[in-house]
């Protein structure tokens, strides 16, 4: 798909998904402002969307979520549902879809960020039933083949460390060492 400044721009996030891949393959966290500018690059972004399920407002998660509409996020968000027997469950694939394919009318270029290969009928739909654009942006190691396939750009998080990744564990106040480059985690 060639890309061009007069495209429409709609982006929705998996932010669960997003913050355990980043969590679990690199020890640290997204750094959505520049993830933001990455995928939008210079094309008009219409809106931004992220899911996220709330569990525990001791977990520091309400600055997480002001964080994440400060950079333009704009959030959904769920409780999380905890059954008698103590499982728990929080998803949010159905309400990304429908947003989605409610505001396809208004773009032309559909940035879904999951890995989530559940969401390959929606890539379907949104593609040939709607004729939009979509992209895909997810961690390689980590997002289904079957999604990969059936974008038509698929933007693979791990290629670029200094855009997405910001690592919790550095902290260094040794002006000398802030030049270094980072280690992967």
């Amino acid at each position: 798909m060639i890309q061009h400044k007069e495209q429409r721009v709609g982006i929705f996030i998996d932010i669960q998904n997003l913050y355990h891949s980043a969590k679990n393959l690199h020890g640290a966290r997204v750094n959505y402002g520049e993830l933001m500018k990455h995928l939008v690059g210079d094309r008009k972004l219409v809106r931004a969307l992220g899911y996220v399920v709330k569990s525990d407002p001791e977990t520091g998660e309400d600055s997480f979520f002001d964080a994440l509409n400060k950079v333009g996020i704009e959030l959904r968000i769920k409780d999380i549902q905890v059954f008698s027997s103590g499982a728990k469950k929080a998803d949010w694939d159905v309400g990304m879809a429908v947003d989605a394919i409610r505001m396809a009318p208004l773009l032309d270029v559909i940035i879904l960020v999951t890995g989530d290969g559940d969401f390959v009928p929606l890539v379907d739909y949104l593609k040939w039933g709607l004729g939009r654009g979509v992209e895909v942006a997810a961690f390689g190691r980590t997002c289904s083949q079957r999604l990969r396939e059936s974008t038509e750009r698929f933007i693979d998080l791990e290629s670029d460390h200094k855009l997405v990744f910001r690592s919790p564990r550095r902290t260094t106040s040794n002006p000398a060492r802030r030049n270094l480059p980072r280690r992967n985690a």
